[in-house]
């Protein structure tokens, strides 16, 4: 029997974690130098420590976006590149893709990225309503042994958050390789007040939408499937 506490009778431990190692290997010594010189002048202020405002974090940002689990950083970083104007807000707990999002931080010489290493629930409830243009998340964790799908980061609690920080006509991508995980979202996503799934065939979910960046973890193909896009907007 598992000794995973049920969220439903623990509410004071807060949400389970939906993320396995934060850890896999040594960093490279590159990528453990800027950990000390970089990131700090990147990271978010600790979300715990109070609310958090995206204005004051880059003045005049055209829009904002979060990217939930940005993995190696590098859809977070190609989409920086490509939205200069917009802030760009990444979480992710695993170090070794905190220390990758740093180098191609700095390889592409980008000011509009703030990264917090840690979980992005954190940051979601220290964000104020409607603060958010966009919302990626890009193959997380599947969880797939049935007793562990309390640990998968959608959850219906989830689905709300992200619908009460996105913008009317903010819009919300998550990308999966597993099947299964592909339903369970689109089944708490499409019960949450205030989401609309956006897809009108099936090309809507098969096929890459063209501003997609294909990283090095899809190309792994390590899913039972592939790539299944759904995109919700946040109804007006």
């Amino acid at each position: 029997m598992s000794s995973d506490p049920d969220p439903s009778t623990a509410p004071n431990r807060g949400p389970l974690r939906s993320f396995g190692r934060i850890k896999s290997r040594a960093l490279k010594p590159r990528q453990a130098a800027l950990f000390d010189t970089l990131l700090p002048a990147v990271a978010l202020p600790d979300p715990t420590a109070g609310p958090l405002d995206p204005q004051a974090l880059m003045p005049g940002a055209s829009e904002v976006w979060l990217e939930i689990g940005f993995g190696g950083g590098e859809h977070l970083a190609a989409q920086a590149a490509r939205h200069p104007d917009a802030l760009m807000i990444g979480c992710e707990p695993f170090l070794n893709g905190v220390g990758s999002a740093l180098r191609h931080i700095e390889e592409g010489g980008l000011k509009n990225v703030r990264l917090h290493a840690d979980d992005a629930r954190d940051v979601m409830g220290a964000l104020p309503d409607a603060s958010l243009d966009r919302v990626m998340i890009l193959f997380p964790d599947p969880w797939h042994k049935v007793r562990h799908n309390k640990r998968r980061l959608v959850q219906d609690a989830f689905a709300v958050e992200i619908a009460r920080l996105l913008k009317p006509g903010g819009r919300l991508r998550f990308v999966t390789d597993w099947k299964d995980y592909a339903d369970w979202a689109l089944e708490r996503f499409e019960r949450t007040p205030g989401l609309e799934w956006t897809a009108e065939r099936a090309d809507d979910w098969r096929e890459a939408p063209a501003d997609h960046v294909v990283t090095r973890y899809e190309e792994k193909k390590l899913g039972d499937t592939a790539p299944i896009f759904l995109e919700f907007v946040r109804r007006r």
